[in-house]
């Protein structure tokens, strides 16, 4: 994504309480692509909950890692007050482009507000990618992208909570953590747009608004793709000529309305996620 790739929506994309919203609806294509999973009330019910349940699951494994009170202030890039957004807050902008990588994440970010925005949004698609859930690459991950001093410690946590027997269960993966045959495990994380809270020479607080995908595609899947809405805040911090995360926080929303469009098959999910590559994110 490049600046110009960006919009501004102002206001009313945070405009989603108390309007009704409930009585949006989907559409499911006309031939089941779950097997069976989705049909008659009861079972949609019953998927609703194990979709609900899947989120709740996820957010609680990161949580166990990443425990911590968010302290962050609501002081705006150059240390004063934080006031409303004004008409630029959401215009493009961009010095350089991040030119380099490190362990296939993108890295070298601008030591500025600008930077540290950069950095957030290209390690929260690294955090939440389904790498996650192999050993070898969340540890290629963790070592990337958080503060040197503490990537030990988190790793620890980490490999605590991805392991758990009960919560890959939960999500439909088996103990190694991976997809059951015949489907493909997905979790993407897309960046919409990113807020300075605080920002000095040493340390940032960044907010990185995004949606996410999060299922599995294939035919016998019970716990299909579906889309979520999350705000994370990350603090940073310039480490090793680098931005790097030391701590985060996680909530739900802003969620816009749904449209009323029809639910795409399994197979033709599954193709797009693994013929869509995703992008390096910089403000």
């Amino acid at each position: 994504m490049t600046p110009g790739d960006e919009h501004d929506y102002g206001e009313s994309a945070r405009s989603d309480e108390g309007h009704g919203y409930g009585r949006t609806r989907l559409r499911l294509p006309e031939n089941d692509p779950y097997g069976g999973a989705r049909r008659g009330g009861r079972s949609s019910s019953r998927s609703l909950v194990t979709v609900v349940g899947v989120v709740v699951v996820l957010i609680a494994a990161i949580a166990f890692a990443n425990r911590g009170g968010d302290d962050s202030s609501s002081t705006s890039a150059n240390g004063s007050a934080a006031a409303g957004p004004d008409a630029t807050s959401t215009a493009p902008t961009g010095t350089r482009p991040v030119q380099s990588k490190t362990g296939g994440i993108p890295s070298g970010y601008a030591h500025d507000a600008q930077g540290a925005q950069s950095a957030a949004a290209n390690y929260a698609v690294a955090l939440g990618s389904a790498d996650m859930f192999v050993t070898t690459l969340r540890h290629q991950i963790v070592d990337t992208v958080y503060a040197p001093a503490l990537a030990a410690g988190k790793q620890a946590a980490l490999d605590t909570a991805y392991s758990s027997e009960a919560f890959l269960s939960n999500i439909g993966l088996d103990k190694d953590g991976t997809a059951p045959a015949g489907q493909s495990f997905v979790s993407r994380v897309i960046p919409v747009g990113t807020k300075v809270k605080a920002s000095s020479t040493s340390n940032a607080t960044v907010e990185v608004w995004y949606t996410s995908l999060f299922g599995l595609s294939g035919q016998a899947s019970t716990n299909p793709v579906s889309e979520s809405w999350f705000t994370t805040t990350y603090q940073l911090q310039w480490a090793g000529n680098d931005w790097k995360v030391t701590d985060f926080q996680q909530k739900d929303g802003p969620v816009p309305v749904g449209r009323d469009q029809q639910a795409s098959t399994a197979d033709d999910m599954t193709k797009a996620v693994e013929e869509y590559g995703g992008f390096t994110y910089a403000r």
